[in-house]
C-alpha cells in the first residue's frame, strides 16, 4: 500500500506498507524521475559547472539535470549540456548508470560521455540555477576527487568510470 505524503516540483515522498519475506515493513521512499549527467572533455579539460547547491554552497560537478516527464536520459543529456554550458555534442555514449541513494530513493542517474563538442550558445539557466562554467585538466579532476575537493557523486562516478574504461589513471 502506498500513501503519497508530499508532491513537489522535483520529487515526491511516499510511505509504503509492504510485505518482505512475510514481514510487514514500512518504507519512506523519495520518488524521483531520474537524471542525466554528461562528462564532456575538450582538449584534455573537463567541462565542469561550479554550481550553488544549498545547503553546501558551491560545488564542482559535471553538467546534469533532471529528466522531464517522458524524456529519455540521452535527450536530457544533450539538452542539459547545452543549457548549462553552452556546448553542444554530436554524440552521447552511455558510460554508467547508478542509484545514488538506494534504499530510500528511486532516483537513477544516467552518465554519458559527450563527444564532438563545440561551443554554440550562451547559457540558458533555470531561474533557480546559480552556476558558472569551469574547465579543469582531466588528471587534476581525478586528483581533486581523490583528495575530497570534488564531492559530487555523479562527477565521481562518471570520471572514475571513464578513467577505468580508458585506463587513464
Amino acid at each position: 500500500m502506498k500513501k503519497k505524503i508530499y508532491d513537489g516540483k522535483v520529487l515526491s515522498l511516499s510511505l509504503y506498507d509492504v510485505s518482505i519475506n512475510k514481514r510487514k515493513v514500512r518504507r519512506e521512499i523519495i520518488e524521483h524521475g531520474g537524471a542525466a549527467a554528461m562528462l564532456a572533455i575538450e582538449k584534455g579539460k573537463v567541462i565542469l559547472v561550479k554550481q550553488h547547491r544549498f545547503p553546501l554552497g558551491y560545488v564542482l560537478e559535471i553538467p546534469a539535470g533532471t529528466c522531464n516527464k517522458g524524456e529519455n536520459p540521452r535527450t536530457c543529456a544533450f539538452r542539459e549540456l547545452k543549457e548549462e554550458t553552452g556546448y553542444e555534442a554530436k554524440k552521447m555514449i552511455s558510460l554508467i548508470k547508478y542509484y545514488p541513494s538506494i534504499g530510500y530513493n528511486t532516483e537513477v542517474i544516467h552518465c554519458f560521455v559527450a563527444s564532438g563538442i563545440k561551443k554554440s550558445s550562451k547559457l540558458k539557466l533555470d531561474e533557480d540555477e546559480i552556476l558558472s562554467v569551469v574547465k579543469i585538466d582531466f588528471k587534476k579532476v581525478v586528483k581533486m576527487i581523490l583528495s575530497g575537493k570534488i564531492v559530487d557523486s555523479k562527477t565521481i562516478c562518471a570520471v572514475l568510470a571513464y578513467s577505468m574504461k580508458k585506463k587513464l589513471v
